[in-house]
This record gives C-alpha cells, sequence and structure tokens, in this order.
C-alpha cells in the first residue's frame, strides 16, 4: 500500500507492507532511529511518538493507521532556536543513563509540559506510570521535567515582562 505521512513537518510517501508497524517504517523507512523499539507488547514506552498531537505507542500502531495524519518524533523536538527546553533539561539534569528510553520519555513529558506547564511530582510520574525506565530509578527524570517547566515559566514570565505584561 501507498501511504503519505507528514512526519517532523515533512510529507513522506512511500509503499509499505500493510502489517508494518509505524515504529519499523519511522526507523527503517524514514531512518529516523530516535524512536526506539523495545518490547513489541506496549508495555516499556520506548517507541512513543506524537500522532496527530497526542503521545502514541508507535508499536502499537500500523504505518498504514499513520496515512494522511501528522506524527512527531524525538528528532522533531530540537528547532533552529536549539534543544527543546525537555531535551536540554534531561542533559542538565540527568534524566537519561543508557537513553534507551529517552526518546519515548521525552515526548511524553513534552505533552506534559504543554497540556500542563506547572505539574507536581505526582502529576509527572503519573504521565510516565506507562513508560519503563530499567536504569534511572524516575527521579532525575521528574526532576528534568520539573526543571524545564521552570525554564520554560521563566521564558514566558521574561516574555510577560518584556510585553509590559504582568503575571
Amino acid at each position: 500500500m501507498q501511504i503519505t505521512v507528514t512526519v517532523n513537518g515533512i510529507e513522506h510517501t512511500r509503499d509499505v507492507e500493510p502489517r508494518l508497524l509505524l515504529v519499523h517504517f519511522l526507523r527503517d523507512s524514514l531512518e529516523l532511529t530516535g524512536t526506539h523499539w523495545g518490547c513489541d507488547t506496549s508495555n516499556c514506552g520506548a517507541c512513543v511518538i506524537w500522532l496527530d498531537g497526542a503521545p502514541a505507542k508507535s508499536c502499537t500502531v500500523l504505518a498504514v493507521m499513520a496515512d494522511g495524519r501528522a506524527v512527531r518524533t524525538v528528532e522533531g523536538l530540537e528547532t533552529a532556536a536549539g534543544l527543546d527546553p525537555i531535551q536540554q533539561a534531561f542533559s542538565d539534569k540527568h534524566g537519561l543513563q543508557c537513553g534507551f528510553c529517552t526518546p519515548g520519555m521525552m515526548m511524553t513529558c513534552r505533552a506534559l509540559l504543554d497540556e500542563n506547564p506547572d505539574p507536581s511530582e505526582h502529576e509527572i510520574r503519573e504521565a510516565i506510570s506507562g513508560q519503563i525506565c530499567r536504569c534511572t530509578g524516575y527521579e532525575n527524570i521528574v526532576r528534568s521535567v520539573k526543571a524545564a517547566a521552570a525554564v520554560e515559566s521563566g521564558a514566558m514570565q521574561s516574555s510577560a515582562a518584556q510585553q509590559g505584561v504582568t503575571a
């Protein structure tokens, strides 16, 4: 089957097997290897991407189901201005060790911050509860999300101050 998928803002048209998983389409057909394939059972969350703006485990989505839709991967977080605050915070606060779960964690955490700019520790832990990290014990992941939230809050306050708006 031929599908057309917009990935990180770029439209891609490819012929695919109807049974091809989205995670394999991204990794093998588009060579976007940031999305990891971990468990094949949707338990680990290493393969989380955004499908039409919402987090999804790409090991549970067939590539043909993404036809005509928008996908965002961890590679799509970075902009011309630099790393996304969640990427920078994971680096600064040691929210990663082996890095295997990191892309999926970052995508989930970015979605959390977009929905809730100041999440509590409980809300962060709940958001990442569908993902497994075998290395960090989650403490530094939580710190990373809090740090990214603080950076973004400061950026918003700074922007408001520049415009003469008080928060």
